[in-house]
């Protein structure tokens, strides 16, 4: 895919207060630590991620999204009454109907004439939605976009915490499946996308590609979606983590070398990284793959782990917060999300 006429005029990331340290968890565990004799630490060590933050108890998807597109409006500076499409891309909703989307659109008065959906791809939902605005902004369809995410990671290290220790037969080998849900943290995020008329920003989005490997489809599972917190419902994960990192690095390493040839860029081109935040094993190995400078990326995920949708977005938005980005810079952003799928972007800041 390539844009001639859209442009990121404005990012947003609105983060919780709350911080909970990999200490802290493994506090929490250490009946299931004492009686498997594993390694305090051990957490932090694998992962990289020393801490993340939760969301008060309560708090709703659409409440934090709304909060992140509002901040995200503001910071483009663009009339609200121009945004043609709200998406909500979070893996976490409200409710399973309606969608979140029609909430957010009603706390943020859009427009009526508004196209509201939500759109759901594992950690990909954002980058999928910026897509989505990006061909309507492309065909002439609408003038600017938001794509917004709320992931609300609390409840599900609470129910993995909660299973783990009710499970008296639990061996170090199953308890493996459960880690990557400990990573799993809370962010929102919010994306304004416009066409080249209305910018005054110059973050032009080039383009990309996709790709998918549906065969690792069972890699990383959610258990039911049909029920909401209201319900006392508590998510579960489990995940292959081993093999997800080797066949999402295989599959995002196909996807980049598509990606360079659709934007005709080269390695040497690209200023600065931003990825999906996992752990450090995944990152260097990411960046092996890609034969990609480590030293190009910003990361975020020792200090606020593995945000879902949120997380290469809010990432990216961080890293422009702090000045990191300067005019005519070359960012890649590289997505990767269950499924498996992937998919890669280039922008020319």
């Amino acid at each position: 895919m390539r844009f001639k006429n859209v442009y990121i005029e404005a990012l947003a990331c609105h983060l919780p207060d709350n911080i909970v340290t990999s200490d802290d968890i493994e506090k929490r565990l250490a009946p299931v630590y004492d009686r498997l004799k594993l390694p305090y630490g051990r957490l932090e060590m694998m992962t990289g991620i020393k801490e993340r933050r939760f969301w008060n108890p309560g708090t709703s998807p659409s409440q934090v999204s709304s909060i992140a597109g509002k901040l995200a409006i503001v910071n483009s500076g663009i009339n609200q009454e121009d945004i043609g499409c709200l998406i909500n891309a979070s893996v976490c909703r409200d409710f399973l109907e309606p969608a979140t989307a029609a909430l957010v659109h009603h706390n943020l008065g859009l427009p009526k004439n508004n196209l509201v959906y939500d759109i759901s791809n594992a950690c990909l939902g954002v980058l999928n939605g910026m897509i989505n605005i990006a061909n309507m902004i492309e065909l002439g369809q609408i003038q600017a976009g938001l794509v917004v995410a709320g992931e609300n990671g609390g409840p599900l290290v609470d129910s993995t915490i909660e299973s783990l220790l009710n499970n008296p037969s639990l061996t170090r080998s199953e308890i493996k499946a459960s880690f990557a849900s400990l990573t799993i943290a809370s962010a929102a995020v919010g994306v304004v996308l416009v066409h080249k008329d209305l910018t005054q920003n110059k973050h032009r989005l080039l383009g990309g590609y996709s790709q998918a490997a549906s065969q690792f489809n069972n890699l990383c599972r959610g258990n039911d979606d049909s029920k909401t917190q209201i319900d006392n419902w508590l998510p579960l994960m489990k995940t292959d983590a081993e093999t997800m990192m080797r066949e999402g690095c295989g599959l995002a390493g196909q996807t980049w070398d598509h990606t360079k040839n659709i934007l005709e860029w080269v390695n040497d081109d690209v200023n600065h990284v931003f990825c999906h935040q996992v752990g450090h094993g995944h990152r260097k190995l990411l960046y092996e793959t890609l034969s990609l400078e480590l030293e190009k990326d910003f990361s975020t995920l020792e200090y606020l782990g593995n945000t879902g949708a949120a997380s290469l977005p809010s990432t990216l938005a961080l890293g422009a917060e702090k000045g990191l980005l300067e005019s005519g810079d070359r960012i890649a952003l590289l997505g990767i999300g269950s499924g498996l799928n992937s998919l890669m972007l280039g922008v020319e800041w």
